[in-house]
Protein backbone atom coordinates (compact mmCIF):
# COMPACT_ATOMS: atom_id res chain seq x y z
CA UNK A 1 0.00 0.00 0.00
CA UNK A 2 1.10 3.36 -0.84
CA UNK A 3 0.00 6.69 0.75
CA UNK A 4 0.53 9.97 -0.42
CA UNK A 5 1.37 13.07 1.43
CA UNK A 6 -0.95 15.41 1.58
CA UNK A 7 -1.45 18.85 3.52
CA UNK A 8 -4.92 19.93 4.98
CA UNK A 9 -6.21 22.18 2.23
CA UNK A 10 -7.03 25.82 4.02
CA UNK A 11 -9.46 27.70 2.96
CA UNK A 12 -8.87 30.70 0.54
CA UNK A 13 -10.10 33.28 2.91
CA UNK A 14 -7.34 32.19 5.10
CA UNK A 15 -4.51 32.62 2.00
CA UNK A 16 -5.29 36.14 1.17
CA UNK A 17 -3.86 38.77 3.42
CA UNK A 18 -5.44 42.23 3.49
CA UNK A 19 -3.22 44.03 5.35
CA UNK A 20 0.31 42.87 4.51
CA UNK A 21 0.46 41.63 0.87
CA UNK A 22 2.92 40.72 -1.16
CA UNK A 23 1.27 42.22 -4.74
CA UNK A 24 2.47 45.89 -2.72
CA UNK A 25 6.07 44.59 -3.21
CA UNK A 26 5.41 43.13 -6.90
CA UNK A 27 3.63 45.95 -7.74
CA UNK A 28 6.30 48.39 -7.02
CA UNK A 29 9.14 46.30 -8.74
CA UNK A 30 6.93 46.76 -11.72
CA UNK A 31 6.91 50.43 -11.54
CA UNK A 32 11.03 50.69 -11.57
CA UNK A 33 11.36 47.58 -14.20
CA UNK A 34 14.10 48.00 -16.91
CA UNK A 35 12.10 45.25 -18.89
CA UNK A 36 8.98 45.77 -20.35
CA UNK A 37 6.46 43.80 -18.10
CA UNK A 38 2.75 43.37 -19.03
CA UNK A 39 0.56 42.61 -16.23
CA UNK A 40 -2.62 40.18 -17.46
CA UNK A 41 -6.32 40.95 -16.35
CA UNK A 42 -7.12 38.55 -13.42
CA UNK A 43 -10.74 36.87 -13.15
CA UNK A 44 -11.13 36.94 -9.62
CA UNK A 45 -12.86 33.97 -9.15
CA UNK A 46 -10.31 31.94 -11.29
CA UNK A 47 -7.92 33.82 -9.10
CA UNK A 48 -9.38 32.79 -5.63
CA UNK A 49 -9.71 29.25 -7.41
CA UNK A 50 -5.87 28.97 -8.53
CA UNK A 51 -5.03 31.07 -5.07
CA UNK A 52 -6.97 27.55 -3.39
CA UNK A 53 -5.42 25.12 -5.46
CA UNK A 54 -1.41 26.09 -4.79
CA UNK A 55 -2.09 26.76 -0.85
CA UNK A 56 0.29 29.72 -0.97
CA UNK A 57 -0.67 33.15 0.84
CA UNK A 58 -0.98 36.37 -0.87
CA UNK A 59 1.94 37.77 1.78
CA UNK A 60 3.77 35.93 -0.63
CA UNK A 61 4.96 37.36 -3.89
CA UNK A 62 4.16 33.94 -5.47
CA UNK A 63 1.00 34.06 -4.05
CA UNK A 64 -0.02 38.11 -5.22
CA UNK A 65 1.19 37.20 -8.69
CA UNK A 66 -1.36 33.99 -8.41
CA UNK A 67 -4.06 36.31 -6.79
CA UNK A 68 -3.81 39.85 -8.37
CA UNK A 69 -3.12 38.46 -11.84
CA UNK A 70 -3.81 36.28 -14.81
CA UNK A 71 0.33 36.01 -15.11
CA UNK A 72 3.08 38.32 -16.18
CA UNK A 73 4.42 38.75 -19.92
CA UNK A 74 8.06 40.15 -19.71
CA UNK A 75 9.80 41.78 -22.69
CA UNK A 76 6.53 41.04 -24.82
CA UNK A 77 6.14 37.75 -23.72
CA UNK A 78 9.48 36.18 -23.94
CA UNK A 79 9.17 34.73 -20.33
CA UNK A 80 5.88 34.28 -19.07
CA UNK A 81 5.04 33.51 -15.32
CA UNK A 82 2.35 31.84 -14.26
CA UNK A 83 -0.72 33.54 -12.09
CA UNK A 84 -4.24 32.63 -12.70
CA UNK A 85 -4.85 32.36 -15.97
CA UNK A 86 -6.00 34.46 -18.89
CA UNK A 87 -6.56 34.50 -22.74
CA UNK A 88 -3.01 35.44 -23.62
CA UNK A 89 -1.37 32.72 -20.59
CA UNK A 90 -4.05 29.61 -20.87
CA UNK A 91 -2.78 27.89 -17.87
CA UNK A 92 -2.04 28.35 -14.25
CA UNK A 93 0.31 27.97 -11.75
CA UNK A 94 -2.03 24.98 -10.14
CA UNK A 95 -3.26 23.72 -13.07
CA UNK A 96 0.03 23.21 -15.19
CA UNK A 97 1.75 21.68 -12.51
CA UNK A 98 -0.91 18.92 -11.75
CA UNK A 99 0.43 15.96 -12.92
CA UNK A 100 3.60 16.99 -13.48
CA UNK A 101 5.26 17.99 -10.02
CA UNK A 102 2.22 16.30 -8.02
CA UNK A 103 -1.18 14.15 -8.36
CA UNK A 104 -3.90 15.95 -6.07
CA UNK A 105 -4.05 19.43 -5.13
CA UNK A 106 -2.40 19.63 -1.23
CA UNK A 107 -0.18 17.51 -2.27
CA UNK A 108 3.49 18.63 -1.04
CA UNK A 109 5.42 18.97 -4.81
CA UNK A 110 9.15 18.85 -5.02
CA UNK A 111 9.55 21.24 -8.05
CA UNK A 112 6.59 23.65 -9.16
CA UNK A 113 6.93 25.09 -12.63
CA UNK A 114 6.69 29.00 -12.19
CA UNK A 115 7.61 30.30 -16.02
CA UNK A 116 8.63 29.95 -19.38
CA UNK A 117 9.99 31.24 -21.99
CA UNK A 118 9.84 31.71 -25.88
CA UNK A 119 12.86 29.35 -26.62
CA UNK A 120 10.91 25.98 -24.76
CA UNK A 121 12.88 26.72 -21.35
CA UNK A 122 11.52 26.04 -18.17
CA UNK A 123 11.57 27.62 -14.62
CA UNK A 124 11.12 25.85 -11.78
CA UNK A 125 10.46 26.53 -8.03
CA UNK A 126 12.46 23.77 -6.02
CA UNK A 127 10.63 21.86 -3.45
CA UNK A 128 13.30 19.43 -3.03
CA UNK A 129 12.99 17.36 -5.87
CA UNK A 130 15.89 19.23 -7.93
CA UNK A 131 18.55 19.28 -4.99
CA UNK A 132 18.98 20.52 -1.61
CA UNK A 133 18.98 24.14 -2.42
CA UNK A 134 14.97 24.19 -1.78
CA UNK A 135 13.48 27.50 -2.59
CA UNK A 136 15.82 28.19 -5.50
CA UNK A 137 14.97 28.33 -9.14
CA UNK A 138 16.76 26.26 -11.84
CA UNK A 139 16.33 27.02 -15.62
CA UNK A 140 15.68 23.47 -17.60
CA UNK A 141 17.44 24.48 -20.78
CA UNK A 142 16.38 23.41 -24.10
CA UNK A 143 19.64 23.44 -25.26
CA UNK A 144 20.85 20.77 -22.98
CA UNK A 145 18.10 19.12 -21.39
CA UNK A 146 19.34 19.76 -17.85
CA UNK A 147 18.16 21.51 -14.80
CA UNK A 148 20.45 24.52 -14.29
CA UNK A 149 20.43 26.13 -10.80
CA UNK A 150 20.06 30.13 -11.01
CA UNK A 151 20.84 30.67 -7.29
CA UNK A 152 18.16 32.88 -6.76
CA UNK A 153 14.65 32.61 -4.85
CA UNK A 154 11.51 33.29 -6.41
CA UNK A 155 11.26 36.86 -5.20
CA UNK A 156 14.83 37.25 -6.93
CA UNK A 157 13.46 35.83 -10.33
CA UNK A 158 10.38 38.41 -10.60
CA UNK A 159 13.52 40.89 -10.05
CA UNK A 160 15.77 39.41 -12.63
CA UNK A 161 13.29 39.10 -14.80
CA UNK A 162 11.90 42.48 -14.40
CA UNK A 163 15.23 44.30 -14.65
CA UNK A 164 18.24 41.75 -16.03
CA UNK A 165 19.72 41.92 -19.04
CA UNK A 166 17.59 39.21 -20.79
CA UNK A 167 19.87 39.33 -23.59
CA UNK A 168 22.99 38.44 -21.83
CA UNK A 169 21.05 36.21 -19.89
CA UNK A 170 19.94 33.97 -23.20
CA UNK A 171 23.09 34.49 -25.39
CA UNK A 172 24.74 31.00 -26.32
CA UNK A 173 21.21 29.49 -25.63
CA UNK A 174 19.28 28.54 -28.91
CA UNK A 175 19.13 32.08 -29.44
CA UNK A 176 20.99 35.84 -29.77
CA UNK A 177 19.97 38.88 -29.27
CA UNK A 178 18.58 39.39 -33.31
CA UNK A 179 16.77 36.34 -32.66
CA UNK A 180 15.23 37.74 -29.46
CA UNK A 181 14.78 41.00 -31.72
CA UNK A 182 13.23 39.68 -33.85
CA UNK A 183 10.54 37.84 -31.90
CA UNK A 184 9.76 40.88 -29.87
CA UNK A 185 8.96 42.52 -32.89
CA UNK A 186 6.67 39.76 -34.57
CA UNK A 187 5.00 39.31 -30.84
CA UNK A 188 4.06 43.48 -30.89
CA UNK A 189 2.86 42.88 -34.12
CA UNK A 190 0.60 40.08 -33.27
CA UNK A 191 -1.33 41.88 -30.38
Amino acid sequence: MTTTAQNKMRPVDELINKTDSGWTLVKDWIKSAKNKVEILAVDTVKAKDALYKIQVTTRSPMGAVVYMTGGLLIDDGWIRILGSGNAKLGRTLPDWNKGKSFKEFGEIPSFLLIADDAVGGLYLLNGGGLGKDFGKIYYFSPDNLEYESLDITYTEFLQFCFNNDLDKFYKGNLVDKMERRSFKVRRRQSF
